[in-house]
């Protein structure tokens, strides 16, 4: 450092500001304050957003959203790494739903054997997988004879005794769990075992998610004119239109990039499966009606039930697997 030149004062020293130890804590204090305010505003602003469109929709989306997410992965996971895993996800899904769907029944009044549902299921998938048709259909049979007998069998224990007209009616209620969930859900499987199958499993699934997403979006912005009141009242004709719209154009993409057929063969398929998914969609919702519940269960939160998830897919697998079939 320099010395200032001859005749002039020094140059004042700079004071070094301390902060009592005082300040330094009311200061660290306000900061934390206003932080947390600052999240409270914001998480009241996030979970007002959430009440409007679970009042809208019914759902809690960012939870559905998450699960639906993780629900993919596993899929994705399971077809591209070895398809033959397909099998562990797909039973999953069918043991899972068909326990809840027997349990939905069991709820309206129905006596659906709950474990023998759950086991018929469950022998549907590796038979689809390695004795293909003729193993599912004859799996499917057995099984539905197989709860029959087991609700049968219950009328010797005096808390399931019933009149043969309400027995009949357990029995076509088991065989109803077993056609409309396994059966179908198995074409899945079957698809995937063909060879190249895992890809229109995966292209329909995409599909039917993209579907479900168009209806979703459209019918919130803009859906005003009730599709079927009596059954669904949420479902408007503007969200079915988002969805042919959505199932056009991603059917064109999927059949030419991953099952390379051509563009008008994506246009057949895209079509094929918005209607399979609004049908089973729909259907799925008319037995909730019947069954005078919001939900089949709450095992998924945000979505309500395995079936909630799986109603467009499992009508679409079959029509798939014969798109399959037609194809090659």
């Amino acid at each position: 450092m320099t010395d200032p030149p001859e005749g002039e004062p020094p140059a004042p020293k700079k004071r070094l500001r301390f902060f009592k130890r005082e300040d330094i804590e009311a200061r660290a204090h306000a900061f934390e304050e206003d932080f947390k305010t600052q999240v409270a505003v914001t998480r009241a602003q996030i979970d007002a957003t959430n009440v409007k469109i679970e009042a809208r929709t019914g759902r809690n989306l960012p939870l559905a959203i998450l699960i639906g997410v993780g629900l993919g992965l596993a899929l994705v996971l399971s077809l591209v790494v070895n398809k033959a895993l397909f099998m562990i996800f797909a039973g999953a899904l069918v043991g899972f739903t068909s326990f809840e769907l027997a349990s939905a029944l069991r709820f309206a009044g129905r006596d659906v054997p709950r474990w023998p549902t759950l086991i018929a299921a469950l022998a549907t998938v590796p038979a689809a997988y390695y004795w293909s048709d003729e193993g599912k259909w004859l799996v499917t049979l057995v099984g539905i004879v197989f709860v029959a007998l087991w609700r049968l069998a219950e009328l010797a224990g005096a808390s399931h005794r019933a009149r043969s007209r309400e027995v009949l009616a357990d029995v076509a209620a088991g065989a109803l769990v077993l056609v409309y969930v396994p059966f179908l859900g198995s074409f899945a499987v079957l698809l995937t075992a063909q060879p190249g199958g895992e890809w229109w499993t995966l292209a329909f699934l995409l599909l039917v998610i993209a579907i479900d997403t168009g209806a979703y979006a459209t019918g919130l912005s803009f859906g005003k004119h009730p599709m079927a009141p009596r059954i669904s009242p949420k479902k408007t004709w503007e969200g079915f239109a988002g969805s042919v719209t959505t199932a056009l154009v991603g059917g064109v993409l999927l059949a030419v990039f991953m099952l390379h057929e051509p563009w008008w063969f994506g246009l057949i398929f895209g079509a094929v499966i918005v209607f399979t998914a609004t049908v089973g969609d729909l259907t799925e919702s008319l037995i909730k009606r019947d069954l005078g519940i919001k939900d089949i269960s709450t095992w998924l939160p945000g979505h309500g039930g395995f079936l909630d998830r799986l109603d467009s897919i499992l009508p679409s697998a079959a029509a798939a697997y014969i798109l399959y079939l037609i194809v090659h």
